[in-house]
């Protein structure tokens, strides 16, 4: 009996990578732990999205190999974007990596985990590449999360050219699954019990392009809506610039998708859009955004910027954050420009300084804390349906949950303090308390 420990590290878009490499394992009969110290196998699933994610990485694969010499683990596998990346220079660096495992490779990993199988084949492998892989229904997945939730990959790889992102030179070109290959899987893991479907790519709103038909994301909510044991379907990563009103209705129209989009706008300023290769400006972004919440009343939004990008100046800093306070988004992430290998901005002088950065992104924050408290201040005294995902890392005695404008992991909880009920259940909560970043209630029917 091989006992296989695995460490996804990144986005959803790794995670399901995971799923799929565990699913695999388990079907040849090899028993998952989520114990390092307990693994013979240990598989580092990597990020090269940034420097911190690529750093992270490393730091976790050099903590893993320490169980090669203080437990039980006889092979240690690192898979994944670090991997399709920069395979050579990682061979090279961390000799204790008995196998490599590149983005096109997962499906082979039932070999590499083989304590038995010789190292050199796969520590050398082939050059880093743009991948070319795409899963499909047929893929084993094995759900690392709760039984009630999941995310669905419904393509592969980045077409958009945005100047400061590597994605699509690893990550390949656009690559659609077929709509029926996605409604298969979704349907499967209706069947196993899962309630809350997460669907995600590098760009939705670029579904279907590939195969020919203009219309793939609405196309694609219109089927799954049809899944009744489905309660939530939730639609990430909208490129703004290619919202259609036919995607805005089919919005509006599904009832099991949860009136929640996340949208990264990058930036309000115009000059800098131009300059990271995207279009758009604040003024187009806050119409779109107007448009939609007008068309889907209940509508939360969530974006992300990017601060400090290449020559970005105060007066375009500003821009940004006039538009964040204009139109109050419900949920706002912040990164820091950092330059990136294989990127048209590495070519650009990386010259806003680091505490500019730094600044700049607290300020945004600030105003983000200032909406986030207004827009959950108007949820007091309103009952939701919650999904209750069970005892709050709070206290034993609260539970916690999510609206379904809240995405797992990134968005926040609900703290129920009156009331019982079942992880995975979806309840009524009134909402008695709001804070930014929390909401507090109590079941609707407590006694």
């Amino acid at each position: 009996m091989v006992r296989v420990g695995f460490v996804s590290l990144g986005c959803p878009k790794n995670l399901v990578d995971s799923e799929i490499m565990m699913g695999h394992v388990s079907r040849a009969g090899y028993v998952l732990t989520p114990r390092p110290e307990d693994a013979d196998v240990l598989v580092v699933n990597t990020c090269s999205f940034i420097d911190a994610a690529r750093e992270e990485s490393v730091d976790t694969i050099l903590e893993m190999s320490r169980f090669k010499s203080a437990g039980s683990c006889r092979r240690l596998v690192v898979a994944g974007c670090l991997v399709q990346r920069s395979r050579q220079e990682l061979a090279k660096a961390l000799p204790e990596v008995d196998a490599f495992i590149g983005l096109d490779e997962l499906d082979r990993i039932v070999e590499a985990v083989r304590p038995s199988v010789e190292r050199e084949s796969w520590r050398s492998g082939g050059a880093p590449g743009r991948s070319t892989a795409l899963h499909g229904a047929a893929s084993p997945r094995h759900l690392s999360g709760p039984a009630w939730s999941a995310y669905l990959k419904i393509s592969e790889g980045c077409d958009n050219p945005c100047s400061f992102c590597a994605i699509p030179s690893f990550r390949g070109a656009y690559r659609s699954r077929r709509l029926g290959d996605v409604r298969e899987e979704a349907e499967r893991l209706a069947a196993g019990g899962v309630r809350e479907l997460n669907l995600i790519a590098q760009d939705s709103t670029a579904y279907g392009r590939d195969l020919g038909f203009p219309d793939g994301p609405e196309r694609l909510l219109r089927s799954l809506q049809e899944i009744e044991a489905l309660r939530w379907i939730r639609l990430f990563y909208l490129y703004p610039n290619r919202v259609t009103p036919s995607l805005i209705r089919a919005l509006a129209d599904c009832d099991r998708v949860v009136k929640y989009v996340d949208m990264p706008l990058q930036s309000g300023s115009r000059t800098v859009l131009q300059r990271m290769r995207r279009g758009g400006s604040g003024e187009e972004f806050e119409t779109l955004i107007g448009r939609m919440r007008e068309a889907i009343p209940g509508l939360a939004v969530r974006t992300t910027f990017i601060v400090g990008y290449p020559g970005e100046t105060e007066k375009e800093f500003r821009e940004t954050l006039a538009l964040a306070r204009a139109v109050e988004f419900d949920h706002l992430g912040v990164f820091t420009y950092s330059h990136e290998e294989n990127t048209a901005a590495k070519d650009e002088a990386d010259d806003v300084p680091a505490e500019v950065k730094t600044e700049r992104q607290e300020r945004l924050l600030a105003a983000q804390e200032t909406a986030a408290r207004k827009r959950n201040k108007a949820h007091v005294g309103r009952t939701f349906e919650v999904l209750c995902e069970g005892a709050s890392d709070e206290s034993d005695h609260l539970l916690a949950g999510r609206l379904a404008t809240q995405a797992p992991g990134i968005d926040g909880t609900v703290l129920i303090n009156d009331g019982t009920a079942e992880a995975g259940a979806f309840v009524p909560v009134t909402i008695t308390e709001a804070h930014p970043f929390m909401l507090i209630g109590r079941i609707a029917d407590a006694a």
